[in-house]
């Protein structure tokens, strides 16, 4: 009755309204305002130590080139940005022309969905919940998950040049991590209630429609949970280049992101194509489920990315192979048990205090 009157009123052209009582809308906010308060928080703290240099218990001197400091404004323009359009396209191509949606119903799909009620369940009904899980998971995993995998590559082939493996190599990562992490982060919040070309391109690819109105919530807060963790890292960097010798630095930052990203990529995409989503968690959406077989994808996939790595710098030994067994298995479980939007923080972060506790009991 309620889903008839609704439709009478839209065909009507009266706007539907969410009331402000709504615990979605209320979760919307929330999310919102934190990552509002995060990223100013965040932002004071670059300017005072940019323009200080001050000394903390982050850096002792902070210093960040102006050639760096371009860099990272190119890789945001670039990958926050560009990077978005190709996967926005795709995923708009598979929702209209394989799952079967309506022009207006992907349109409505790209949108903000706070301003006005939006039914997951009636697309279901309608369209095939696997098929709109896909292609969820294409634009999800095009937009972060390779954006991800080409930072951490850049990285990586660091480890061959000799001279950027200096003493104060973690240092300069970290000062560059911490100015993307405020850029970004203003990148997206700045747009969290635009709709239209610009609104759909920058959230559209990785916001999932089985989220519902939460969509961008959940985006926002996976990215803001980011930035807090490129925050973390930059003391946990200090420790690593302590702990560590530079030619195992970018080693260790695999077995840190490349293991954690693997994981949540390997269960994303098994677990939409062949999983049933019968594993009930607690999270921003207003689907939250996941599958058995999403879990053993992502814990197989960390566990032979992370073999791979080791193995390919001379480190099958006894110890480091139980550290990627280790992070592969803390993967896993940290990967189904944290609240959704929050286990790409909460797996980082756990992946590079193993790996703090592993460079001391190795020392």
């Amino acid at each position: 009755m309620n889903q008839t009157i609704a439709g009478t009123l839209e065909s009507a052209g009266q706007a539907r309204v969410v009331p402000a009582t709504d615990p979605r809308a209320q979760t919307a906010r929330r999310v919102f305002l934190g990552a509002l308060a995060f990223n100013i928080a965040l932002t004071l703290f670059w300017l005072w130590l940019a323009v200080s240099g001050g000394s903390t218990m982050f850096f002792t001197e902070y210093r960040l080139s102006l050639q760096s400091a371009l860099g990272v404004v190119a890789g945001v323009a670039f990958f926050y940005i560009v990077w978005g359009l190709p996967w926005w396209g795709l995923k708009a191509l598979l929702l209209r022309k394989w799952v079967g949606m309506t022009k207006e119903e992907v349109r409505d799909a790209f949108s903000s969905r706070m301003d006005r009620p939006y039914d997951v369940a009636a697309l279901t009904a309608k369209y095939s919940e696997r098929r709109i899980r896909i292609a969820d998971m294409v634009g999800r995993r095009g937009r972060f998950a390779l954006m991800a995998f080409a930072g951490l590559f850049g990285l990586y082939m660091q480890r061959h040049d000799t001279a950027k493996m200096g003493p104060d190599f973690a240092v300069a990562f970290a000062a560059n991590n911490l100015l993307e992490a405020v850029l970004g982060g203003w990148f997206f919040v700045s747009l969290y209630y635009v709709n239209g070309f610009v609104g759909a391109t920058t959230y559209g690819p990785q916001s999932r429609i089985m989220d519902g109105m939460l969509g961008r919530a959940n985006n926002l807060l996976i990215t803001t949970l980011w930035g807090a963790f490129k925050f973390v890292m930059v003391p946990i960097s200090l420790l690593l280049a302590r702990y560590y010798p530079p030619d195992q630095f970018a080693v260790v930052f695999g077995l840190i992101w490349l293991s954690y990203i693997t994981t949540d990529a390997f269960a994303e995409i098994f677990g939409s194509l062949f999983g049933k989503q019968t594993i009930k968690v607690w999270g921003v959406g207003d689907v939250n489920r996941k599958s058995v077989v999403g879990v053993v994808a992502g814990f197989l996939g960390a566990l032979i990315v992370n073999l791979l790595l080791i193995s390919a710098n001379g480190l099958m030994t006894g110890p480091w192979i139980a550290l990627a067994a280790t992070i592969a298995v803390s993967n896993c479980l940290v990967e189904l048990y944290s609240p959704r939007g929050t286990d790409d923080f909460t797996m980082a972060t756990t992946n590079a205090l193993l790996c703090v506790a592993f460079g001391m009991w190795i020392r």
